[in-house]
């Protein structure tokens, strides 16, 4: 039996996206921001989808000498018509919008429920949607979906965001099932906390919610079950997406990498 066509020979290149057109949302910031540098250090020509039309024009300073190119496509993906037609083409999609609010499921507010599961599952599914005709057509494709520990794991407070993550692992498992038999992976990647604005903007609200001061959440909530004791940092997600990108990694499907620490290890 020969390998696959794909796989790369001892002395190759990790990751080579030369030519490839890659699809990053939320990339304004955080997670997103960082994997589309990675991407575009890689040769991808990245459409760099954000509602923050400044932190995509900063971006696309950033990534000036990059081997890639980073392109700002200002965007609100609760518009969901237009985040199908912006995945058309993509060889690369990269799913990692998210919002978040800390509360008690009686005084979650249903319209920000609403939003949540309309960014970070509806979206998803729609910028899939518009992304599979191109890679099946050509017999590639990678789909990595930024999911959470709390794709895995529930906290408290945090009801709209667990179900979405929930709900974006069973719609990328489903996705893996389906891309297979056209050369398309589809996998997750499931960070702890990660040092990024959305980590750091629940700070207040973790600690209303716990009923502890806000210097001591960090410590007592977001790092109580992790056995590494630090955030992660973005650009260490974006490695992990990297990865699922490179043809070592085309066996990978229908799975979750977890980057937790050692949360779900208890």
């Amino acid at each position: 039996m020969t390998p696959p066509r794909d796989l790369p020979g001892p002395s190759a290149p990790t990751l080579d996206l030369g030519g490839r057109t890659a699809l990053v949302t939320g990339a304004a910031g955080g997670i997103g921001r960082a994997c589309a540098l990675r991407l575009a250090a890689a040769g991808a020509k990245v459409r760099a989808v954000d509602r923050d039309d400044s932190g995509l024009t900063a971006l696309a300073d950033q990534s000036a000498g990059l081997a890639g190119t980073v392109e700002p496509h200002v965007l609100d993906l609760t518009d969901l018509d237009a985040a199908e037609q912006v995945a058309a083409g993509t060889d690369v999609l990269v799913n990692n919008a998210g919002l978040q609010l800390v509360r008690p499921l009686e005084e979650f507010p249903p319209d920000v429920f609403h939003t949540v599961l309309t960014v970070m599952l509806e979206a998803p599914f729609r910028l899939i949607r518009g992304a599979l005709p191109h890679m099946y057509g050509q017999g590639w494709g990678r789909i990595v979906n930024i999911s959470s520990v709390h794709g895995l794991r529930a906290s408290p407070y945090k009801s709209a965001y667990v179900a979405a993550k929930h709900g974006l692992e069973g719609l990328s498992k489903t996705a893996a099932l389906e891309g297979a038999p056209h050369g398309v992976t589809s996998n997750c990647v499931n960070p702890g906390y990660v040092r990024t604005p959305l980590v750091e903007r629940q700070l207040a609200d973790q600690a209303r919610a716990h009923g502890i001061p806000q210097e001591r959440v960090l410590a007592e909530v977001m790092l109580q079950d992790s056995a590494v004791k630090r955030l992660i940092e973005p650009e260490e997600v974006a490695e992990a997406v990297a990865y699922l990108c490179a043809p070592q990694a085309s066996f990978v499907t229908g799975t979750s990498l977890v980057l937790d620490g050692g949360w779900t290890a208890h």
